[in-house]
């Protein structure tokens, strides 16, 4: 296929006309994306509407027609008659959770996603084959789309999973810090969901995850759920051990009418320290993680270089006088 078209002008013309639209049109939205939001910040501007970071944890109308197509897409799909729903749902909907996916649908897309690529990569990879003129045996061709097969089915986990780490170490490292803003604010004598909307406002900019989780603390308490309810919540949507014992902290602190203050001062200290280890752990990783690339790298060269100059007088001294000995 690349011969032919390296050797037919009309097909070599027709492949650059498609690959100059293709960029073309990509560089064209890309360019009215630009323009469309600094358009929207001009108005807010000449409006007199302050643009503070608390904006970016609201969703976006683009956000919203994103959304509202892969409901569209999936909703379509299950009409036609395959069914996208999991026999794990509550399972994969907490895992989905924890990486940041909250939609109803997220699910179905997530297997919606799998499926095409457990169809589409094998025959990205034959097309490939073909485009490339080979002639793959049988067992290549075999290994080669049972392992694109493959790929298919765990990629999309596997994104998961590092999303959902990366999502619970951001948000760890940044709760100590939310603890003692929260502390501060009650002991100033605000209550816990004025305290929470305050902790959340605050930050917005250094760590929006947790910000955000914070916030939809705030929404849920003021639209009329019972704080045990909202807490439990909390803690079931971040997937992290320190915000599950944060939570289950002051529910216990509520039923047991114990010091909110005394609580947060102790969990906070705790939850310093346990930073202040986890850096320290990192920092006791680094030898031995740098021992690698010095004996892989470094050793070898440094071997390489003390013995060269003994191997270069033996080959000028000892290796000639040897041979004059033996003659």
């Amino acid at each position: 296929m690349a011969e032919l078209i390296a050797t037919t002008p009309l097909l070599k013309l027709a492949v650059l006309a498609a690959l100059f639209v293709l960029v073309a049109g990509a560089a064209y939205m890309a360019t009215g994306m630009v323009s469309a939001r600094q358009v929207a910040r001009q108005r807010l501007l000449a409006s007199g509407t302050p643009i503070d970071d608390s904006m970016r944890l609201v969703p976006t109308l683009r956000n919203d027609q994103t959304n509202a197509a892969w409901l569209r897409l999936v909703n379509q799909i299950e009409k036609s008659g395959l069914s996208l729903v999991d026999t794990k749902d509550e399972s994969l909907r907490r895992r989905l959770a924890a990486a940041g996916y909250t939609a109803t649908y997220a699910p179905r897309v997530y297997t919606l996603v799998r499926l095409g690529l457990v169809v589409g990569l094998p025959m990205l990879a034959g097309f490939l084959f073909w485009l490339s003129g080979s002639a793959p045996g049988l067992m290549k061709l075999w290994f080669t789309l049972l392992i694109s097969a493959a790929m298919g089915l765990y990629l999309p986990s596997l994104i998961i999973r590092v999303k959902a780490d990366q999502r619970e170490r951001q948000i760890i490292n940044g709760f100590p810090d939310a603890l003692d803003l929260m502390l501060v604010c009650v002991e100033a004598g605000l209550a816990l969901e004025s305290a929470f909307d305050r902790v959340g406002k605050e930050v917005t900019l250094t760590h929006p995850l947790l910000a955000e989780q914070i916030g939809t603390v705030v929404l849920e308490l003021r639209a009329g759920r019972s704080r045990e309810d909202a807490l439990r919540r909390l803690a079931d949507r971040s997937g992290t051990d320190e915000i599950r014992a944060f939570a289950t902290l002051l529910i216990q602190s509520t039923n047991l009418g114990t010091s909110i203050a005394t609580t947060l001062r102790v969990y906070a200290s705790e939850m310093r320290e346990r930073r202040r280890m986890r850096a320290e752990e990192k920092a006791h990783r680094l030898p031995v993680l740098l021992s690698i690339p010095l004996v892989v790298c470094m050793l070898p060269v440094m071997i390489g270089v003390l013995m060269l100059p003994a191997v270069i007088r033996v080959v000028r001294i000892l290796l000639p006088s040897l041979h004059g000995g033996g003659g």
